[in-house]
């Protein structure tokens, strides 16, 4: 299905496959219900949404390498000086032709991806000083452990500043330049000009490898430690 946009010819292309977006939505669900876990001290809940997240991150962060052309590091990791123009423009209303990512969009994936990585690594080694600790403190010196449970909360303030940024990103977005930054994500496609070339997507199967190695990674990193 195609449209017209005065004489440039737009089409409905796939540029997310399943398992981004997969990924993307259940980490959203991930990293409230590790919000919610914390707040009501349901520690042994909370665990386990961090050993999902750690699961979820190591798998992102193989597909970066392995994955569809939108999904791989090396597509959406632009120049800082082509985010910064990027950002220049905000508040000009211009159609999304980016394929992936805009350039100021891959740094906030990558912001985000390091704060939740740092913040489910300390994790594993965090205490609580009452009941609570990480499979690994127990490898660690108590004051080690109360460093990286230092680091596990002021990371955390640190991700939730960076979400409520991300939010309203995508909120300016739309309200400034007239783009919806999350339909794509949903629906996995989004209307581009015709010139341009559909990215490569990833054969599914390798998707599903690379998540259930991940799986067991982490379930051989806190079942046997």
């Amino acid at each position: 299905m195609s449209i017209s946009r005065g004489k440039e010819l737009r089409l409905s292309m796939r540029v997310w496959d399943i398992p981004t977006r997969l990924f993307h939505w259940a980490l959203v669900v991930l990293v409230a219900a590790c919000y919610v876990t914390e707040q009501a001290y349901w520690m042994d809940l909370h665990f386990l949404c961090g050993y999902a997240v750690l699961t979820l991150l190591i798998f992102r962060i193989v597909w970066g390498f392995l994955g569809s052309q939108t999904a791989r590091f090396g597509n959406f990791v632009k120049n800082p000086v082509l985010a910064a123009r990027h950002l220049a423009r905000l508040f000009r209303r211009e159609p999304d032709d980016e394929i992936g990512h805009n350039p100021a969009g891959g740094w906030m994936v990558l912001l985000l991806l390091a704060l939740l990585l740092v913040s489910a690594v300390s994790g594993l080694f965090s205490n609580d000083d009452i009941a609570a600790e990480g499979p690994l403190a127990k490898y660690v010196s108590k004051h080690t452990s109360d460093v990286f449970s230092a680091v596990h909360d002021i990371v955390w303030d640190f991700l939730l500043a960076a979400i409520v940024l991300h939010i309203l990103a995508i909120l300016a977005y739309a309200v400034f330049k007239g783009q919806n930054l999350v339909r794509p994500m949903i629906t996995g496609k989004k209307r581009l000009p015709a010139t341009l070339r559909p990215p490569r997507m990833a054969n599914p199967l390798l998707a599903v490898a690379v998540f259930l190695i991940s799986v067991a990674l982490v379930f051989a990193l806190v079942s046997f430690s």
